[in-house]
């Protein structure tokens, strides 16, 4: 007890910021018992483009949708394919770079390579004309910034890995007939871990952005998703009339955001060895 007491105490930014954090989660998985019977999908034309009030706390939209119950259940999508896109970028760049780093030669030209030429155009601009390619929804959207984003990842796993690809220790395990799973499972892959988890902690806010990005232009979710990349880009009609539309889904994402970035901040000084 007295250990998680000095831990706290020690950390207390992460603390703070892992509390909210996780009670944005539980806000999006508990979403429905908050809401109560009010659905996200179901408007009346009766009532929209109403102001808040205390029937509807954050208005309505052009549907007659209570924008209140769409912004909970958006933080469900948003944050669950934030969270799937983080996991995808981070498993398929670590593996891409501890294989080139590994085995260097034709395999670290060619990966490094490819990298190069997904680092030599502007990423959401790529990420748009793949959306625009595959066509508009959250899958495709997370294939679009994956493609992208992997490179980041992969270059850095690699200069990791090369760090220790010729110590003593490594050489001494593969004279002892170490196979190749094994040094990578055993070796290569833990020295990348620490490094790669802050990279995608502090990544999660900005790959938010770009998921919510690529829904604001017409490439990502669609009609009639709770998704707040999309609530802005139906709320921008409305701005003079009903510009609640777009302030609470952009307050979302904006605190969302400042959250984890915040976190992965906290993350950062706990783990990071060279901050000692």
């Amino acid at each position: 007890m007295q250990k998680k007491k000095s831990f706290f105490r020690k950390n207390v930014v992460f603390t703070i910021f892992a509390v909210l954090a996780i009670l944005v989660i539980l806000t999006a998985v508990f979403a429905p018992v908050i809401c109560g019977e009010r659905d996200p999908y179901e408007g009346d034309l009766a009532q929209s483009i109403m102001k808040p009030s205390a029937e509807h706390p954050f208005g309505t939209d052009k549907m007659g949708r209570d924008v209140f119950t769409r912004v909970l259940y958006g933080a469900r999508v948003s944050l669950l394919s934030t969270f799937i896109l983080v996991a995808v970028i981070f498993v398929l760049g670590a593996i891409l770079g501890v294989v080139a780093g590994y085995f260097g030669g034709a395999v670290d030209a060619v990966i490094m390579r490819i990298a190069d030429m997904m680092i030599a155009f502007p990423g959401l601009v790529l990420a748009i004309a793949v959306a625009g390619i595959l066509g508009a929804s959250i899958r495709n959207a997370i294939i679009a910034i994956t493609i992208v984003s992997w490179p980041k990842y992969a270059r850095l796993a690699r200069s990791l890995v090369m760090k220790i690809r010729h110590t003593d220790f490594v050489a001494a395990a593969t004279v002892t007939g170490s196979k190749t799973m094994y040094m990578l499972r055993r070796y290569m892959f833990p020295n990348t871990l620490t490094t790669l988890v802050i990279t995608a902690a502090t990544d999660i806010g900005s790959m938010m952005m770009e998921l919510a990005a690529l829904s604001f232009l017409g490439f990502g979710a669609k009609a009639p998703t709770p998704e707040w990349g999309y609530m802005l880009s139906e709320g921008r009609n409305f701005m003079q009339n009903a510009p609640w539309m777009m302030i609470f889904p952009g307050l979302a994402i904006f605190i969302t955001v400042v959250i984890f970035n915040m976190l992965g901040d906290g993350l950062r000084d706990i783990l990071d060895v060279r901050s000692e």
